[in-house]
Parts: C-alpha cells; structure tokens; sequence
C-alpha cells in the first residue's frame, strides 16, 4: 500500500456535519486531480454531486446497518452510464487505488475515528459496478484500521 502524503488530502464537511457529529448518515465522496495528485474528501449527509466529474472516477461510501452490524459500505462505477474507456483496465485502476482513497478517508475524517475507535473495527465492502459480469462484483477490504 502506498504511503499518503497528508498535505494532498483535502476535507469538507457539509450538511451541518461536523468532524464529530453524526455518524448514522454520514457519506463520504472521495474525488482526486489526475493534475496534482491531490484527494479530495467530502463528508455530508448527500453525496457532493458537485465534485463528481464526467470521468466518473469517485468512491463513494456510506455507513450503514446490516445485520444490526454497523459497515462502511461504497461504490464505484467501473462501466455504464455513459463511462467511457476500458473496463478491465478501470477495474484494475480502482482495484490499486481504493487502500489510497481509503487511507484519505480514515485521515481526512481523523477526528471522528479518534472520537468513536469502535469505527476502526467495522468492516469495510466496496461493490465495482460494472455492466460486464467479470468486473461487478463485491470486495472486501478489512476494516478501517487497516488504513491508518
């Protein structure tokens, strides 16, 4: 896993949440710049629609409640809706990136980690969204701690 570089990891909170405050409802949109190498980390109570650009490149993640067992659950569109370029190779990028966009997350929401510990221990599932069978599918990666 590639090491974060902190000063590249930008956070906004919206929605009258705050860095503590709530956590039932909280979304995170994780966007980036190709351009700088810079992650942006969006927390709110919607998705930031408004930081989604027509490369369709974001992770988008929520907690949730399965099994009376609080998760951190994302998405992210390999193909369709109008997504242009390769698949497999979308599929690969996402794949090698998502500990990154991950390891943002667990930063840029640092205060909120450091507040409830509990959410270090949750698991963490992104499904790949993809038309093509080979590619939609369901991942887990750990739990948060793993991102430290």
């Amino acid at each position: 896993m590639k090491q974060l570089d902190p000063a590249r990891v930008f956070t906004e909170f919206r929605n009258n949440v705050s860095p503590v405050n709530p956590v039932r409802g909280r979304k995170y949109t994780v966007t980036h710049s190709d351009d700088t190498g810079e992650l942006f980390v969006t927390v709110g109570t919607e998705y930031a629609d408004d930081m989604i650009g027509p490369l369709r490149d974001e992770v988008l993640l929520e907690y949730v409640v399965v099994d009376n067992k609080l998760q951190l659950r994302g998405t992210v569109l390999v193909d369709g809706e109008n997504i242009s370029g390769n698949s497999k190779m979308r599929n690969e990028i996402f794949l090698r990136e998502m500990p990154t966009a991950l390891q943002a997350v667990r930063y840029g929401d640092r205060r909120l980690f450091e507040r409830f510990r509990e959410l270090d221990n949750i698991p963490v599932y992104i499904w790949l969204k993809s038309e093509n069978d080979e590619f939609n599918k369901l991942y887990d990666f750990g739990t948060m701690k793993d991102y430290i």
